[in-house]
């Protein structure tokens, strides 16, 4: 099915009837994708990207650094197998506007991008966009030298007033609500005239993953970085400016999405085989291997990729994912059908996502017979018999696919804009239908 993000048609979630036996060929991963293209366009020479996620995320990506003057081509690989995209950095340059969509890569990682830019750059997106804080990007880009109107919202819509250059420098940020504000400035970090320091301040640091993901990726187009794994200050990390080359960047597997077929496997005592799956990595995705395991799967990594296969049971599980937040909508669908408790602590930004995601899935699990309870900083979820029902989603493609791990255990379960699902994984009903197909349904 096309997937369009505004469909708000139901989906009846299909239900297993046996175990799943499947293979499933998991999209690019978007954080990767969309670093790689920032880092792409910031380069001082030519780039390739190969096998990256076209989703309504990265398309909003690259769109927004074409409108901003860099070329990206889209085609097949300099080898001639795979898709590819090969990315022709230009002088940045306005007047542009930028679609964010929902999409906090875009909203957060590009007006650091736009303040190096020659001209104006308007920011603007979806309803829920203007919901999401921004106020650690643009008080930090001012700080550094910036100009930005956002009338004090510190949310979009917002105009960076590019000046061609940046001064950079030292900068505290409270990233305490997302990771991506001090991952913002460090990919644009290179490119300021006394690079960044970037110091957080904030009590805690969600997704610390995600900013391993950033430093690795500035390292392998040539960047200077000093972390406080490297040595460095405790919640410190400094870029030194510097011309960052242009790549030929292969993009991993989206393990994060392959948490729904992962799950199916648990969930059916089944079998579910994900090639390619790296034996080295900074994607939060990887923790699955260990939290499914611990509910009751079983796991092989084999040179073809990751062998999940399900046990029968489910097993409730206590777990701190303050580290992995955007796994625990799928965790929590799961957890809803064990044979024991669950709790899930350290995700109280999750309020903070494409959705409020505790409510969310608070609201959406009991109204299917559940007994989920927020806590202050997570979910505590008692198994309960459950029933079908509408499965809302919010416009958040990660409550979509929780739903669908739900149906699989649960006659009449119908997801409300399954098509969201569209914002990281495209085509998420055919993958699903395709590995019931091949076993269990």
């Amino acid at each position: 099915m096309t997937a369009n993000p505004a469909d708000t048609t139901l989906w009846p979630a299909p239900h297993a009837t046996g175990a799943v036996d499947a293979t499933v060929h998991v999209p690019g991963s978007k954080s990767v994708t969309n670093r790689a293209l920032v880092l792409s366009a910031l380069a001082s020479e030519p780039g390739w990207l190969r096998r990256p996620l076209r989703s309504r995320d990265t398309l909003l990506m690259a769109d927004a650094l074409r409108a901003m003057g860099v070329g990206i081509e889209e085609g097949v690989g300099p080898n001639g197998t795979g898709e590819t995209w090969r990315v022709l950095p230009a002088g940045l340059r306005g007047p542009a506007t930028i679609d964010v969509g929902n999409a906090g890569t875009v909203m957060r990682f590009l007006p650091p991008v736009a303040a190096l830019a020659d001209g104006e750059i308007r920011f603007d997106g979806d309803p829920r966009s203007y919901e999401r804080p921004l106020s650690g990007v643009i008080d930090a880009l001012r700080v550094l030298g910036a100009r930005i109107d956002d009338d004090g919202r510190g949310t979009l819509p917002l105009t960076v007033h590019g000046g061609g250059a940046l001064d950079g420098g030292p900068v505290e940020v409270d990233a305490s609500t997302s990771s991506q504000f001090v991952s913002a400035l460090l990919l644009s970090g290179p490119r300021f005239n006394q690079g960044v320091e970037v110091r957080h301040i904030g009590a805690t640091l969600p997704s610390l993953p995600h900013i391993r993901m950033t430093v690795d990726m500035l390292r392998s187009v040539g960047a200077q970085v000093d972390t406080p794994e490297s040595g460095g200050e405790p919640n410190v990390w400094r870029v030194t400016p510097g011309a960052l080359l242009g790549r030929d960047l292969t993009v991993e597997p989206d393990l994060s999405n392959a948490q729904p077929f992962l799950a199916a496997a648990l969930v059916t005592g089944g079998k579910v085989l994900v090639p390619d799956w790296p034996t080295r990595t900074t994607q939060p995705g990887d923790r699955l291997r260990e939290i499914f395991t611990e509910m009751g799967g079983s796991c092989q990594l084999t040179e073809y990729g990751l062998e999940f296969t399900g046990s029968g049971a489910i097993h409730g599980i206590d777990v701190d994912l303050s580290d992995v937040g955007e796994l625990a909508p799928g965790i929590a669908a799961v957890a809803a059908l064990a044979d024991s408790p669950s709790t899930l602590r350290g995700v109280a930004h999750l309020r903070l996502h494409e959705t409020d995601r505790l409510a969310a899935l608070t609201k959406e699990i009991n109204e299917l017979g559940g007994d989920v309870t927020e806590t202050a900083d997570g979910l505590h979820i008692r198994p309960r018999a459950l029933h079908g029902g509408i499965f809302h989603t919010y416009e958040d493609h990660r409550m979509a696919t929780a739903g669908a791990v739900i149906g699989l255990a649960v006659e009449g379960v119908q997801i409300e804009n399954v098509a969201t699902t569209a914002k990281t994984l495209p085509d998420f009903p055919d993958l699903w239908t395709g590995m019931l197909g091949s076993g269990g349904a």
